[in-house]
C-alpha cells in the first residue's frame, strides 16, 4: 500500500488485482495455503498472500521478450480456507475445478507439496493426463503428506511412463526411492543432467515424453530443487540447486507449451526467507515468466 502510483510503470500486482471483468479470462491463479502436512514445521501457509505482495515490485512488462502482460486477464481466486482441513483437499480441488473451467491456463501457489494433488485431481483424467516434477525429491514417500505426492498421483490411475521428473538432488533422494521411480518408468533427469544439457533441452524432452497425454500437462515446480543460496525460504534446497535463471526457464517453457494446462509453486516458507524475501520474489517471478509463455503461445 506504501509503494507509489505511477501510469508509466504499471504494477504486476495491480495487473492481477484487476481482475478480468467480463472478458475471457487467460489466467487463473489460486493460493493454497496448505501447511500441516509438512515432514518439517513449515510457514507454507503465508506464502501465496506474500507471492502477491511480491508481484507489486514488478510491472507488466518483459523486455527481452516484448511481452505485456497487461494485454491478458488474469483472475485471482484468493486462498482456499484451511486446505489441511479434513475436507479441505475436496476444497482445493473444487476451487480448482472453477478455475480449470473459466482460465486458459492455471497456477497454484503453495503451500508445501501437498497442493499437487487435488490440483491434478480437478483439471485432469488421471488415466491421461501428463506430469512434470521440478522437485529435489520423488515425492514416494507413504501416507498424506508434502513428500507424497507422486507416489498418491500414481495410485489412483496416473501413469509412471507419463511423468517425467527433473532436478533429482544428490544426498537428498535415497537408493529405495530412486530404485522405486525407475523400475515404475518415469522419466528421470537429475539435477547434474541439467547441468549437463541446459534446462531448455530438458524441460523440451519432459514435454515430448509425456505429450501423447490427451488430457493435458501439469507442471508442477517444488523449490526445493534450488539453489539455497536463490532459495533459502525452500527449507530442504540445498547448495548445487537450480540457478534463479534456471528455474525461470522452465517456467517460461512450461507457459510457452500449449500442451500445459496448469503449474503449482509450492515448498516455500515465507516466514523462513530471507531478509530480502528473494525466494516469495523468485517465486513471483515465475509465475510472471509463466505467464509471459502463455501470452506467447500460437
Amino acid at each position: 500500500m506504501s509503494l507509489p502510483v505511477d501510469e508509466r510503470w504499471p504494477r504486476a500486482g495491480h495487473w492481477l488485482a484487476a481482475g478480468p471483468g467480463e472478458r475471457p479470462v487467460d489466467l487463473a491463479v489460486l493460493g493454497v495455503p496448505a501447511f500441516g502436512r509438512s515432514l518439517r514445521q513449515s510457514g507454507a501457509h503465508a506464502t501465496p498472500p506474500a507471492v502477491r505482495r511480491a508481484l507489486h515490485h514488478y510491472t507488466t512488462w518483459c523486455g527481452s521478450r516484448h511481452v505485456d502482460l497487461a494485454e491478458l486477464y488474469p483472475w485471482d481466486l484468493g486462498d482456499v480456507d484451511a486446505p489441511d482441513a479434513d475436507d479441505g483437499e475436496w476444497r482445493t480441488t473444487a476451487a480448482a475445478k472453477t478455475a480449470f473451467a473459466r482460465a486458459r491456463a492455471v497456477v497454484a501457489v503453495g503451500g508445501d507439496g501437498t497442493v499437487t494433488f487435488p490440483v491434478v485431481a480437478a483439471g485432469y483424467r488421471f488415466a491421461e493426463a501428463g506430469l512434470i516434477m521440478v522437485d529435489a525429491f520423488y515425492d514416494v514417500r507413504d501416507g498424506v503428506g508434502n513428500h507424497s505426492s507422486l507416489r498418491r498421483l500414481i495410485d489412483v490411475g496416473l501413469r509412471p511412463q507419463r511423468v517425467a521428473h527433473l532436478g533429482a538432488a544428490d544426498w537428498l533422494v535415497s537408493k529405495s526411492h530412486a530404485d522405486e521411480v525407475a523400475a515404475r518408468g518415469v522419466h528421470l533427469t537429475s539435477r547434474r543432467a541439467i547441468g549437463d544439457r541446459g534446462i531448455d533441452q530438458c524441460m523440451r524432452g519432459a514435454l515430448d515424453v509425456v505429450s501423447d497425454a490427451a488430457a493435458g500437462v501439469h507442471v508442477s515446480f517444488d523449490f526445493s530443487a534450488c539453489d539455497r543460496a536463490v532459495a533459502p525460504g525452500s527449507l530442504d534446497a540445498v547448495p548445487g540447486g537450480l540457478s534463479a535463471s534456471e528455474l525461470l526457464g522452465a517456467a517460461f517453457a512450461a507457459g510457452r507449451d500449449a500442451r500445459v494446462r496448469s503449474i503449482d509453486i509450492v515448498e516455500i516458507d515465507a516466514t523462513a526467507d530471507a531478509p530480502d524475501h528473494r525466494t516469495v520474489r523468485l517465486a513471483a517471478m515465475a509465475v510472471l515468466e509463466f505467464t509471459a509463455g502463455l501470452a506467447l503461445r500460437p
